[in-house]
């Protein structure tokens, strides 16, 4: 029986280690922040109160094993100058249509993940759009996932509330599929992504953190290459794991996968990515501490004038602690 892995995050990063993975025999799920407010995902959720869908979108192309001309297509994002459409997906709307038709977001995955064929699973955190709160280390409060980015500075901690309209004593659940697929996987994966607005706005989700206690799957994060501009400045990869701990209640993770390549000074484009940020220190001691193992490892890729991980070199290595059991 295939070992069963499921990633946790959103963003961008979460493709980067699933394309390389759906090409073994593993049985993948991925768990996907509902608390994204910015661009196409924003506006739609404002608009039908719906999941944002762009973290969905993109993992099921990642997932898929549909014609390209299908994925270029479901890709396609409308040009600026389209008024309504500007700047939405075909992705995007359709998810929104499915969720209506079907009533229900999860019917709705289900019948996109057979139309584009996928290989694994993509269940969201939550059945409900969530806004994610932040509390500085100023104490300073922040609202919403696009706010908390913009606003570049140190995050203590993060959490959820129901979304806009609802009632602040509305009981926030987590999505039944996640919690069963945690609780049956062998090995949970975080990241790559960013800490405070990709990764733990799944953990801090209730019902989620006590899956993730109870679990006996193998833990592991990927620790970012880089900084966040204000969130994580400054931070080591045993610092970025001791925010992951807190959150999650202990220290539960059983190992980290830390670069260990050097980022060459004047590759970086930090205008083009809107970031000013610096390499993650490693601190293998400091990892120790918290009861963890060490993987440090090559896991640099140089492209487009920024610093990201091989997800060839990344799957690599999980699949090996998976062996290891």
């Amino acid at each position: 029986m295939p070992a069963k892995i499921v990633v946790i995050g959103g963003g961008s990063g979460l493709p980067v280690i699933i394309k390389p993975l759906v090409k073994q025999d593993v049985d993948l799920t991925a768990i996907v922040t509902v608390a994204d407010d910015g661009g196409s995902s924003g506006l739609l959720r404002d608009y039908v109160n719906i999941i944002p869908p762009g973290d969905i979108r993109n993992i099921l192309v990642a997932m898929s094993q549909a014609d390209q001309n299908l994925l270029d297509l479901f890709q396609y994002r409308f040009r600026t100058n389209d008024d309504f459409l500007a700047k939405h997906a075909v992705g995007n709307l359709l998810i929104v249509a499915l969720t209506e038709m079907t009533g229900d977001v999860s019917k709705a995955i289900a019948k996109l993940s057979n139309y584009l064929k996928i290989k694994g699973q993509v269940y969201p955190v939550a059945k409900e759009p969530l806004i994610l709160k932040a509390k500085t280390t100023k104490g300073e409060e922040l609202t919403g996932e696009a706010a908390i980015t913009a606003a570049h500075q140190a995050l203590d901690k993060v959490w959820v509330a129901p979304n806009k309209g609802v009632s602040a004593s509305h009981k926030i659940e987590a999505n039944p599929e996640a919690i069963d697929a945690i609780l049956s996987a062998d090995m949970i994966v975080y990241g790559p992504g960013s800490l405070f607005t990709s990764i733990l706005p799944n953990v801090v989700v209730p019902g989620i953190k006590e899956a993730l206690q109870a679990t006996p799957a193998k833990q592991v994060y990927i620790s970012n290459i880089m900084t966040q501009k204000g969130e994580t400045d400054a931070y080591s990869d045993a610092e970025h794991l001791a925010v992951l701990d807190r959150h999650l209640g202990k220290n539960i993770v059983d190992a980290v996968l830390t670069n260990q390549t050097e980022v060459p000074e004047d590759f970086v484009d930090y205008q083009r990515w809107g970031e000013i940020s610096t390499q993650v220190k490693q601190d293998e001691t400091g990892i120790e501490k918290l009861g963890a193992k060490v993987y440090s490892r090559d896991f640099l890729l140089l492209r487009d004038a920024g610093a990201f991980h091989d997800g060839e070199k990344v799957a690599k290595v999980l699949l090996s602690l998976l062996e290891d059991d």
